[in-house]
C-alpha cells in the first residue's frame, strides 16, 4: 500500500473555515466525498448515507483542519482514488464555501500538494506531524523539539476537536471518517508518549523535519 500525504492552502493563505459550522462541513465532506458514487445535495447526505451502498476512493488515514489549510494522509482503494476523491472534495467545499459566503472565483492555492511518503523516518513520524499542527496557535516551538511544557500542549490538542487526533487516543470523534489499523499500532498512552517526545526533544524534532 502507497501512502501520501496531501495538503493544501486557502488562495492567498486565506483562511478556508470561517465558523464551526464549516469546519463541521468538511470533515462531513471528507466522508460524503470519499464514494465513487455521484454525492446528492447536502440536505439528502443523511437519507443517502444510509440507503446508498459506499463505493469508497481512498482510505483516510488522518487528517487536521487548520484556518487555513488542510493535512491528509491517503492511500488509493481504486485506481485514481485520490485524484477523484480530491477533486470531489476541493470542489465540492468550495462550492458550499461560495454559497455561504457570497463569493466567486477559487478558494484554493492551486492544485493540492501530494507527497509519497518513501522514507521510513516519513512514514513513522507523518501521522503525529498531521496532529499536532494545532500546537503552531501556542506552541510553535514544537517544531524545533522545544516545548517546555508538554502536558500543557497536549492539552490544548485533547481540545481541538478538527483532526484524526482524538480518534488516535481512543477518544469516539469522528471515527468513521478514518482508517488507522494501517498506522499507529499503539496503545492511546504509547501514543501520547512518542507525541511528547517529538515536541520537547530538538533531536527527534530535526531528524524529522522536512516533512512538507
Amino acid at each position: 500500500m502507497d501512502f501520501f500525504h496531501v495538503l493544501n492552502r486557502g488562495v492567498e493563505k486565506r483562511k478556508i473555515v470561517l465558523d464551526d459550522r464549516d469546519r463541521g462541513r468538511f470533515i462531513h465532506d471528507l466522508w460524503t466525498f470519499n464514494d465513487a458514487n455521484a454525492s446528492l445535495n447536502f440536505l439528502h447526505h443523511a437519507r443517502y448515507e444510509q440507503l446508498a451502498k459506499r463505493t469508497p476512493l481512498v482510505f483516510i488515514h488522518a487528517f487536521c483542519l487548520m484556518g487555513n489549510h488542510y493535512h491528509l494522509l491517503l492511500s488509493e482503494r481504486v485506481e485514481r482514488g485520490i485524484s477523484l476523491f480530491m477533486q470531489k472534495l476541493n470542489m465540492g467545499y468550495t462550492k458550499y464555501f461560495n454559497e455561504k459566503y457570497e463569493r466567486v472565483g477559487t478558494l484554493w492555492q492551486g492544485k493540492y500538494k501530494k507527497i509519497a511518503i518513501e522514507r521510513d523516518a516519513h512514514f513513522n513520524y507523518i501521522p503525529y506531524y498531521i496532529h499536532l499542527n494545532p500546537l503552531d496557535l501556542s506552541f510553535p516551538e514544537w517544531r524545533e523539539g522545544n516545548v517546555k511544557n508538554p502536558k500543557k500542549a497536549l492539552a490544548l490538542l485533547r481540545d481541538y476537536r478538527w483532526s484524526s487526533h482524538l480518534d488516535y487516543l481512543g477518544i469516539k470523534n469522528f471515527p468513521s471518517v478514518t482508517e488507522r489499523s494501517e498506522i499507529l499500532h499503539l496503545k492511546p498512552s504509547a501514543y501520547e508518549r512518542e507525541l511528547i517526545s517529538i515536541i520537547s526533544t530538538p533531536e527527534i524534532a530535526t531528524a524529522s523535519a522536512k516533512i512538507e
